[in-house]
């Protein structure tokens, strides 16, 4: 499986899935996307991840498996930031999970969905997301083969007010799963 990462929370996947594009101007920093793909999936209606309008259908086709877990964007049940779906996704024997916009600790339902991926796509700034804490946890309890941190300020894009990658980082070090994760 190819996984490009386009900035902030959006990731293409073999040339034909896009998971949550930018609107053009909704992350600081970040040039407008025009990409294409088969197919385009958003966790949620929020600006910074719902710009199917930047992605153009391509003809090719979509051959991953999409499963939707239904989550919330906050640790209120969602009444303050509202629903979030956590997207595991499938092709032949490879598991990839992109979180979205989590924003609590997974249930039990929700922890087997993605428990045990090849490709964890999680969350790890803060604010408006888990924090790198609450992303050290989770990883420690689905056990992924490989970690990608995302939703994250770096020195030239993201929200002021979210972390950079940094303490996420020193966490997966002290916590020893460092080897794992892959920043793009």
């Amino acid at each position: 499986m190819k996984i490009e990462y386009l900035g902030h929370a959006c990731f293409r996947l073999d040339n034909e899935l896009v998971i949550d594009p930018y609107k053009d101007g909704s992350v600081p920093g970040l040039p407008p996307l025009r990409i294409k793909a088969a197919k385009t999936i958003c966790s949620h209606k929020h600006a910074d991840h719902s710009g199917r309008e930047c992605v153009e259908p391509a003809n090719n086709t979509c051959g991953f498996d999409i499963r939707e877990v239904p989550s919330f964007h906050d640790d209120a049940g969602g009444t303050l930031r509202g629903p979030n779906t956590i997207f595991v996704i499938t092709k032949g024997d490879e598991k990839l999970v992109h979180l979205g916009d989590l924003g609590h600790f997974p249930n039990d339902t929700q922890l087997d969905a993605i428990s045990d991926a090849d490709y964890l796509l999680i969350p790890v700034g803060g604010y408006y997301t888990i924090d790198a804490e609450m992303a050290a946890k989770i990883c420690e309890a689905c056990r992924p083969k490989c970690i990608i941190p995302m939703h994250y300020r770096t020195a030239n894009s993201g929200y002021a007010e979210i972390e950079t990658v940094d303490k996420f980082l020193e966490l997966a070090k002290e916590k020893g799963f460092l080897d794992i994760v892959k920043v793009m």
